[in-house]
């Protein structure tokens, strides 16, 4: 018995779209696998990095025993560090004030509010905070909690010198280029007095207009 075209057509275009829904099948689970991969591998990249405590100090406040922690240390002038100020028994149903004194520093700045960390929520803190000047500095703390109030200072903390060089060395070396750009144009302009080629070419012209 000889078959149409039609029918002859039929299973190979059954075929066809069984194969076509096995690749777009197969491509799905691919497209999902890689976006997965991605939002797992992303997720630490943007999350906040956690403070890192590399030093700390233990300060009596009244009632309450702090923990003092520090990113850096020694420390020095002008590097950026963070704080945490750590209560034995937590920040909760806690509040108070931080004194800082020390050299150099902007009355404005020498006392706030104890608040959260930004990257430690569970503790109070200072984020990427720079002390100006090198010298002994105090940081008094004044808390009010369920144990009643009280008062403490971690005292005499020593700050070093700024890293890296002297800030006039730094200065002179970032302003050598534009100094030398300047003498630069300095000779340049002496060599090709541009003022006296515009009085040569204004004044003939002048001439020749007045005759």
């Amino acid at each position: 018995m000889r078959h149409s075209a039609p029918s002859r057509l039929l299973p190979l275009l059954a075929a066809a779209y069984r194969r076509a829904r096995g690749h777009a099948r197969g491509l799905t689970l691919t497209v999902s696998a890689t976006l997965a991969l991605v939002m797992v591998s992303a997720t630490p990249a943007t999350a906040y990095a956690p403070v890192d405590i590399v030093h700390t100090e233990q300060v009596d406040v009244g009632p309450y025993k702090v923990t003092v922690g520090f990113s850096e240390w020694p420390l020095r002038a002008m590097q950026s560090l963070d704080f945490s100020f750590i209560p034995e028994d937590g920040i909760a149903g806690k509040s108070g004030t931080l004194t800082i004194d020390g050299p150099g520093l902007d009355p404005d700045d020498r006392e706030g509010v104890l608040s959260r960390h930004p990257r430690q929520r569970d503790v109070w803190g200072l984020d990427v905070y720079a002390l100006p000047e090198p010298g002994t500095w105090d940081l008094t703390f004044e808390i009010d909690g369920a144990a009643g109030q009280g008062r403490g200072t971690l005292e005499d903390i020593a700050v070093l010198d700024q890293p890296g060089p002297p800030p006039a060395l730094s200065w002179t070396v970032v302003a050598l280029p534009s100094a030398g750009m300047l003498a630069f144009l300095a000779v340049g302009w002496r060599r090709n007095r541009p003022g006296e080629r515009v009085d040569t070419v204004v004044r003939p012209t002048a001439r020749t207009g007045s005759q």
